[in-house]
């Protein structure tokens, strides 16, 4: 490992070069591998998605984006992310605030029911959401007395992508809380601060990458979600599909051109989540050097 070494003599520190245990024969190999599985499963699916896309020229492919289902899609799918991803925010500051700042009974089983949407199936957890609002299911009678659409509509939609994206919030937050500790909250409270001022003025400024991280992440399985929105939405074209349903439909109908070019509109969306994201990363690393 890396280190500084003082010399005895001149009193001068120079830092020394990281020790390698690996030959370079055994380096080489595994950075071939890893570029290798990059290769086929990041670039070669990309390079296949923009080729197929202008397969029939740059007509065709802006086209296929100004058709209105393909607009409606894209609308429905910055709609629900803009829905989902600020109450998962609120929801996953509040949650990883409670269990890394305060002592409570069930704290484990919060913890727990965070990780719960990592463990169930999409299809499944959409699944749930049709036998709770549905026509059919346990509130269903209720909901259709007061003319309520959940299933089928965008409400239904804002909540299968909420259940499948608030732990990314809460899961980025919590090990930087409990690593932070209390110190500087309890630091506030003597010094007078009260409730959300400690809030505002302490814990926020201390976790602003990291929640800006978890939004991140939140926000691009939001705009890719398929299993759970999938089951919840009923595929109506121009209505209830968003951009990864409406994709699908249009391969089904063999109109292979126009479903890659919709496709590349939400790679160049992870894309620019990407270039967020590392953005993000390089902060934060900073100012944990600092």
């Amino acid at each position: 490992m890396a280190g500084i070494v003082t010399n005895p003599r001149s009193g001068k520190s120079t830092k020394t070069r990281p020790h390698m245990t690996e030959s370079p024969i055994v380096r080489w190999v595994l950075i071939s591998i890893a570029l290798l599985f990059v290769a086929l499963i990041v670039v070669l699916p990309m390079i296949t998605v923009i080729t197929e896309s202008l397969r029939k020229g740059w007509e065709s492919y802006v086209s296929a984006l100004k058709d209105p289902d393909a607009m409606s899609a894209l609308k429905l799918t910055l709609v629900t992310a803009a829905i989902a991803v600020p109450l998962n925010a609120i929801f996953g500051v509040a949650a990883a605030w409670a269990i890394t700042k305060f002592k409570f009974r069930s704290k484990n089983l919060l913890v727990t029911l965070i990780d719960l949407p990592f463990a169930v199936s999409p299809v499944v957890s959409g699944l749930i959401f049709v036998l709770l609002f549905g026509a059919q299911g346990f509130m269903g009678p209720w909901l259709q007395a007061h003319d309520i659409h959940i299933i089928f509509a965008t409400p239904g939609i804002v909540l299968a992508t909420m259940f499948v994206t608030f732990p990314f919030v809460a899961r980025e937050l919590i090990p930087i809380m409990e690593a932070q500790g209390t110190q500087d909250e309890e630091a506030a409270v003597t010094l007078g601060a009260r409730g959300w001022r400690v809030f505002f003025k302490v814990t926020l400024p201390n976790i602003k990458w990291g929640l800006l991280y978890g939004l991140i992440l939140c926000n691009a399985r939001a705009m890719g979600e398929f299993g759970a929105v999938s089951v919840v939405s009923g595929h109506i074209r121009g209505e209830t599909n968003t951009l990864p349903l409406h994709i699908e439909i249009l391969y089904n109908e063999y109109q292979f051109s126009a479903s890659f070019a919709v496709a590349s509109l939400l790679m160049i969306l992870a894309i620019i989540t990407l270039v967020i994201k590392s953005i993000v990363e390089s902060r934060m690393s900073r100012e944990h050097e600092r």
